[in-house]
């Protein structure tokens, strides 16, 4: 594997920019240019050696260019991988700061810096690794590989566990059997092999028959619990309403379960960067945001069990601890939190749901977007969610089309999303427009485009198709006792019926109609479908937690 390049581009101040990345000079290939030409040839120059370029670098100003933003513009076409910086020299940092910083809003680049004054300048060098860690995170095939998959083919199931892999930070490779990686796998199986075989971390290698093999192999499952022991609180879900809880509920020394059905983020886990969320200016992608969350709730002493779906929620009486069933145990617990999040609903087009998994994915499939390089896709959905995905697949696919029904994108979607896929020259968008059927030999090949309003069709090419449609709660195992609204969201607080209010009083603003159930997130009737608003209901959950564990005496 090619070392990645590094490309600088400073024509006023080359040495400070040079020494500036000394530092990486050991693991990246760092070259030096002095305008967008040589940029450019530099660019030639490691793309037909087989590399890539991981990261540019440039100047405030570059003089044969009209603005830096039209060098990054010709460079994004080579390489749309590439994370894009400004490092400003300190004597143009506050004139052409004014100028340039409107242009991370749209997408232009990644990260607007001051070029370092003198060695060890943290700061800057944190901005540099985060950029390079979320493109290691992102390329097709990773730096680092921290589990081998097995597999003579490259179906549906292989896909699931790699984007699984890649939403719990844990980057994988595919090795055909018959290659080096793949004989040092076989060489740790026992007899006849059962594709896809996956090995991670030092453990027993596992033939796995679904995603939840892999994530109980990786991290155990609710029966290794004492169940004698009750926890104090259970929480369903470990999406940004889920995790809130856990950390601010373990770090207030209650002992706190999490079960997650899939990969700990939840629809937020997806997101391929989120430039919205408070604290984080250059942006973060939902994949790190969970998994710094998790983190944080492990140092607590929470403790996680992915994959694990929960089939039937039993309530506890009169204080007596509820039950939460799972295939493999059950969780018993003195408060329960109801963070399930929601899914994403189904197109229900026959011929289109039997290509799920190939070509066709519901969410943004992280992993599925690397296999688009060069293609054509679709993106169906007017959220935040669709808007993400949309550029993220526009770092590999040839061209990547927005299908709404609605005439706009803006009524749905946040003004700087709009802004960023606006500019993308890789993306469009068709208004009006639903998908109607599609198709392929084994794989998806072609869609029919329906027009809304006229109901003219059109039949295009079409490699991938993402479907990010809106939300449909997680409720099914959610016992009759705790009411919901005609769509199934669960009701808290003064939406409760008031049949079920008690002594004329509704439940706390978080509190179901079950006592100790609480519920936090998208799965709540009302709740904004914002990663922040999660989170923020998650924190808020845990004092009505601590107000149900301790009453007061009477």
């Amino acid at each position: 594997m090619s070392t990645p390049a590094i490309v600088l581009i400073g024509a006023e101040h080359p040495h400070d920019l040079r020494g500036a990345f000394g530092r990486y000079e050991q693991e990246y290939d760092v070259r030096l240019a002095r305008s967008c030409k040589e940029a450019l040839l530099e660019t030639h120059d490691v793309l037909s050696s087989g590399g890539t370029v991981a990261m540019y670098v440039s100047e405030s100003a570059v003089p044969d260019a009209e603005t830096v933003l039209h060098a990054f513009h010709k460079l994004r076409e080579k390489v749309p991988t590439a994370r894009r910086v400004i490092a400003a020299h300190w004597d143009r940092f506050l004139t052409d700061a004014p100028g340039l910083r409107p242009g991370m809003a749209t997408g232009k680049y990644d990260a607007f810096l001051l070029m370092p004054r003198g060695v060890r300048d943290e700061e800057f060098h944190n901005a540099i690794t985060d950029l390079l860690s979320d493109w290691g995170s992102t390329v097709p095939d990773p730096e680092v590989v921290s589990v081998k998959i097995v597999s003579p083919v490259h179906d549906g199931l292989t896909l699931a566990i790699r984007d699984f892999l890649d939403r719990m930070g844990m980057p994988s490779a595919v090795y055909p059997p018959d290659s080096g990686g793949g004989r040092y796998v076989l060489g740790m199986w026992e007899g006849e092999p059962a594709y896809p075989l996956v090995f991670a971390l030092n453990r027993p290698v596992v033939a796995a028959t679904s995603v939840r093999d892999v994530a109980i192999a990786l991290y155990g499952a609710p029966t290794e619990l004492d169940l004698d022991h009750v926890v104090d609180v259970a929480v369903v879900g470990g999406g940004p309403a889920g995790l809130a809880a856990a950390v601010y509920a373990a770090s207030e020394g209650l002992s706190t379960v999490i079960l997650e059905a899939e990969a700990i983020g939840g629809q937020a886990g997806t997101s391929s960067m989120i430039r919205n969320y408070l604290g984080f200016p250059r942006g973060i992608s939902g994949m790190r945001l969970a998994q710094r969350a998790r983190n944080q709730a492990l140092r607590f002493g929470a403790r996680f069990f992915t994959g694990q779906v929960v089939d039937e929620l039993r309530p506890g009486h009169d204080r007596e601890p509820h039950v939460l069933c799972t295939e493999s145990g059950e969780v018993r617990a003195r408060s329960v939190v109801i963070a399930s999040g929601v899914a994403y609903r189904k197109l229900r087009v026959d011929p289109i749901e039997e290509l799920v998994g190939m070509g066709v994915y519901y969410g943004a499939a992280m992993t599925a977007a690397r296999e688009m390089e060069g293609q054509d896709v679709f993106v169906v959905g007017g959220g935040n969610s669709a808007g993400q995905a949309a550029m993220h697949l526009a770092r590999f696919a040839r061209s990547v089309t927005i299908l709404v029904r609605r005439p706009a994108l803006a009524e749905t979607m946040s003004a700087y999303l709009v802004g960023e896929i606006t500019y993308n020259s890789r993306i469009s968008v068709r208004t009006c427009t639903a998908v109607v059927d599609g198709g392929g030999d084994g794989r998806l090949e072609w869609l029919q485009l329906e027009d809304v309003r006229t109901g003219e069709r059109e039949r295009v090419a079409a490699y991938g198709l993402f479907l990010l449609l809106g939300a449909e709660p997680h409720c099914d195992w959610i016992p009759p006792g705790i009411a919901r609204d005609p769509r199934g969201f669960v009701l808290t607080g003064r939406d409760v019926p008031r049949e079920h209010w008690a002594d004329g009083l509704p439940p706390a603003e978080l509190a179901t109609t079950v006592p100790g159930v609480f519920c936090a997130g998208d799965v709540r009737a009302g709740s904004m479908k914002r990663v922040a608003s999660a989170s923020g209901e998650g924190a808020s959950v845990v004092p009505l937690v601590h107000a149900w564990l301790s009453p007061e005496p009477a």
